[in-house]
């Protein structure tokens, strides 16, 4: 109404206060996870505010803009001689699933609403095709949403604690000249992307867009240190938003199988990392943290703050995340003629 506050107006001081906080506690990616727990707590506590309009897309723009700079020609020449891997453990991790599937069904849920929601990626996609087969989209959206929750939380801080610390190497250069054309590039690419219909294009435009520049041009540069901070503060704000104390209440039989399936996929794609990089003489960290079943932003965000393989976490991510895309709904079909 005329003369008041829009609902969001305490958001982002909400979870810059957590951001903060986290900071002087020294927690890993703390702009990000801060924010999340502020906004939760606050909503969770009766004060339902709300997501910042085109927040999470901002933030997203600007965090995959720097991700797709890691990309220069010497990291995707690696890249591209290890496909075989990265194909490996992208179907490795969408297998995962059967994880899902099976603790969900033992629990009740029926066969659609297991199948999707336990799709290790692309949620809002998995609620559209969880209508579309006569499941239950509200289950679905909050089984994404726990799993990205708990990723958020626990593998940041899993991986930074349990491994040595590592001095950060010195920041690309900023150049301002190719940062006005490639921020602008890739929004337009994402919107583009969206139009087009593609999963996550405020992610994979801007990364797509500031990959190709950096390998074409062999680029060694990227954006200012604030701003994968201001990124991750508005993510984090963005993400806190989907949960409240009805979110918590509801159905906690089916969240709390949610919840121990994560855990299992999680240990399952530590394993199966621990054998790939073995085998493929790969760093198995990498591979690990890229084969979680967890959020591109927020998985690419981590490898950065630990000095691991960023293209690598991305290119199984990516890869992942179209596996999911373009099989999920054939193969649950198939499932059903194959049992009905």
């Amino acid at each position: 109404m005329r003369g008041r506050l829009p609902a969001w107006w305490a958001t982002p001081l909400v979870g810059a206060v957590g951001g903060w906080l986290a900071s002087l506690a020294g927690w890993p990616l703390p702009w990000m996870v801060g924010s999340l727990l502020a906004v939760i707590a606050i909503r969770c506590c009766g004060w339902l505010v709300e997501e910042v309009p085109r927040g999470r897309q901002v933030g997203q723009w600007i965090i995959a803009s720097a991700i797709g700079l890691h990309f220069t020609s010497e990291v995707m020449e690696q890249v591209l001689s290890h496909f075989g891997v990265i194909f490996v453990g992208a179907v490795g991790t969408l297998l995962l699933g059967l994880i899902g599937i099976y603790v969900l069904m033992r629990g009740g849920v029926d066969r659609a609403t297991a199948f999707f929601a336990s799709m290790p990626g692309g949620a809002s996609e998995m609620v559209n095709l969880a209508a579309r087969h006569d499941a239950q989209p509200a289950r679905v959206a909050a089984s994404h949403s726990l799993r990205l929750l708990l990723v958020v939380l626990v593998v940041p801080a899993l991986f930074t604690w349990s491994l040595p610390p590592v001095e950060p190497p010195a920041p690309y250069p900023v150049s301002w000249p190719w940062l006005a054309l490639l921020m602008p590039a890739g929004a337009l690419l994402a919107l583009l992307w969206k139009r087009l219909g593609q999963p996550n294009p405020w992610m994979l435009g801007p990364l797509t867009a500031c990959a190709i520049a950096a390998v074409a041009f062999d680029l060694h540069v990227g954006l200012p240190p604030e701003a994968g901070k201001f990124g991750q503060w508005l993510i984090g704000c963005s993400l806190g938003c989907h949960f409240d104390r009805p979110f918590f209440r509801n159905a906690p039989g089916f969240l709390m199988r949610v919840l121990l399936f994560t855990l299992l996929a999680m240990i399952a794609a530590a394993v199966m990392a621990e054998g790939l990089g073995w085998l493929a003489t790969l760093n198995q960290t990498s591979l690990m943290l890229g084969m979680m079943p967890g959020g591109i932003t927020e998985l690419c965000l981590t490898a950065e703050a630990l000095q691991l393989s960023v293209a690598l976490v991305t290119a199984l991510q990516v890869l992942r995340l179209f596996l999911v895309m373009f099989l999920a709904e054939p193969l649950f079909r198939l499932w059903l003629r194959a049992k009905p």
